[in-house]
C-alpha cells in the first residue's frame, strides 16, 4: 500500500543534527573520513560542482587520519537509520526493476544515435558507430527516462515521454560516450566495453576527431529541444568534463587540498553528466525549483556512488612500481578503507534514495529507487 509521499527517514548520527551531506563530508566542510587513502592514490567521492562545494572555511583539523588507525566505528561515520514521526518514504511493494521498465524507451536508442551521427564518409561513420552496437549497458539513458517519467508523474501528467526529455537520454550516451573516446587517448587505453578501443584502431588523432564529432552532434539535438535553461543546463556537462580532466592530470601535496581536488574532479568526470541530465528532464515538464533540485541531488548522489566500486581499479591504475599495487591494497585492506570506501557508497545512496522519496509516488520513481542498490553491488 502507498504511503504518503512527502514523509521521509530521518538519517542521524545520533551526535548533532547536521545533513546527512555534512555527516558524510565531515564537521563543517572538513575532509571526509577517507581524506588520508588519498595521498596513495584513493578517496572517497563527496561534494558536487563548484557551485556546490563548501565555501566554508576549511577546518585543518582532518578526522580521516584518525579513523583509518583506529579500529573504533564512530558513531560520526556509522549512523544509524532512525524513523521519524513521519511514515516511509515509499511504497511496501516491491520495487520496480529499473532495467526492465526502461527498456521500452531505450529500444531504438542506439539506432536513433546513429541516425544523429549519418555522414556519407565511410570512415568517419566507422569511428563515430563503433561504440553504438548497442552492446552498451545504457547507464546513463536509462536513469534520465525514468527521472522523466517520475517527474511527468509528479507533475500530475501521465508518465510518457516528451520528445525533448527523450532527446536528453540520447544526449547523455552521446556526450558520455564521446568522453570515453577522448579518454581513451589520454590514458592510452586499448580495451574499452570489450573491444580494442578506437585510438588502437584507427589511431589517436583520428579519434580525437571522432569524440568531437559526436559531441558537435549531441549539441546539435540539444538546439533542437529548444529551451534555453535545458541548453545551459548540459552545456555545464561538457565544461565539467573538459575541467574535470584537466584536474585529473593534476595533483595537490596537501592531504587536505588533494581530497578536496579529487571530489571536485571526481564531480565533474562522473556525477555532473547525470546530474545535470535529470535536472534537464524535470525542467521541461516542471518549473519548480525544488522538484529540479530534488532530480539534481539523485543524480548526483548516484553518480557519486557509481564510482565507490571501483577503488581497486583506482589504485591498480595509480601505481607502476613493482609491489607498489600489492603494498597499497594491503594498506588499504589493514586500515579498512574497504569498509569505510563501501559506508560511503551506502551513504551516497541513502542520499539518493532521501531525495527521489520526495517525489509523488510511481513505479520509475521505485525503479529508481531499487538502481540506488545495484549501484552498491556492480562489478564495474
Amino acid at each position: 500500500m502507498a504511503i504518503p509521499w512527502r514523509h521521509c527517514w530521518r538519517w542521524t548520527t545520533g551526535a548533532t543534527s547536521t545533513s546527512v551531506l555534512e555527516t558524510i563530508c565531515g564537521f563543517n566542510g572538513r575532509s571526509a573520513t577517507f581524506a588520508a587513502l588519498s595521498l596513495r592514490g584513493t578517496g572517497a567521492v563527496a561534494g558536487s560542482g563548484k557551485e556546490r562545494l563548501s565555501s566554508r572555511p576549511e577546518d585543518t583539523t582532518s578526522i580521516g587520519n584518525y579513523i583509518l588507525t583506529s579500529r573504533h566505528k564512530s558513531r560520526l561515520l556509522y549512523p544509524t537509520q532512525k524513523p521519524c514521526c513521519c511514515k516511509r518514504i515509499h511504497s511496501d511493494a516491491k520495487l520496480k526493476d529499473p532495467f526492465t521498465l526502461a527498456q521500452k524507451d531505450l529500444n531504438h536508442l542506439y539506432d536513433d544515435i546513429k541516425k544523429e551521427l549519418f555522414v556519407s564518409k565511410s570512415e568517419l561513420k566507422s569511428l563515430c558507430d563503433y561504440y553504438f552496437d548497442g552492446k552498451g549497458k545504457a547507464f546513463r539513458p536509462m536513469i534520465v527516462v525514468l527521472m522523466a517519467r517520475a517527474c511527468n508523474i509528479h507533475s500530475n501528467r501521465d508518465g510518457d515521454l516528451l520528445p525533448g526529455q527523450r532527446s536528453i537520454a540520447m544526449i547523455s550516451e552521446m556526450i558520455h560516450t564521446a568522453s570515453l573516446v577522448h579518454d581513451d587517448v589520454i590514458d592510452g587505453s586499448d580495451k574499452r566495453r570489450g573491444k580494442t578501443t578506437i585510438n588502437e584502431v584507427w589511431g589517436e588523432r583520428k579519434a580525437i576527431l571522432a569524440g568531437d564529432f559526436i559531441l558537435s552532434a549531441a549539441s546539435m539535438a540539444l538546439a533542437r529541444i529548444g529551451n534555453n535553461t535545458v541548453v545551459s543546463v548540459l552545456s555545464q556537462v561538457i565544461e565539467d568534463l573538459v575541467r574535470g580532466e584537466f584536474m585529473q592530470l593534476g595533483s595537490k601535496e596537501n592531504e587536505s587540498e588533494r581530497f578536496k581536488h579529487y571530489l571536485e574532479k571526481s564531480f565533474k568526470k562522473t556525477a555532473s553528466l547525470i546530474a545535470n541530465s535529470c535536472k534537464a528532464v524535470s525542467i521541461l515538464v516542471n518549473s519548480d525549483p525544488e522538484v529540479q533540485e530534488i532530480a539534481f541531488q539523485y543524480g548526483r548522489n548516484v553518480g557519486i556512488a557509481f564510482q565507490f566500486p571501483e577503488l581497486h581499479a583506482m589504485i591498480m591504475r595509480r601505481f607502476s612500481t613493482t609491489g607498489d599495487v600489492d603494498r597499497a591494497w594491503q594498506y588499504v585492506l589493514e586500515s579498512d578503507g574497504v569498509d569505510q570506501t563501501n559506508y560511503l557508497a551506502q551513504s551516497y545512496c541513502r542520499e539518493a534514495i532521501r531525495q527521489i522519496s520526495l517525489l509523488r509516488p510511481s513505479p520509475e520513481r521505485d525503479a529508481l529507487i531499487r538502481l540506488t542498490e545495484m549501484v552498491l553491488t556492480r562489478d564495474k
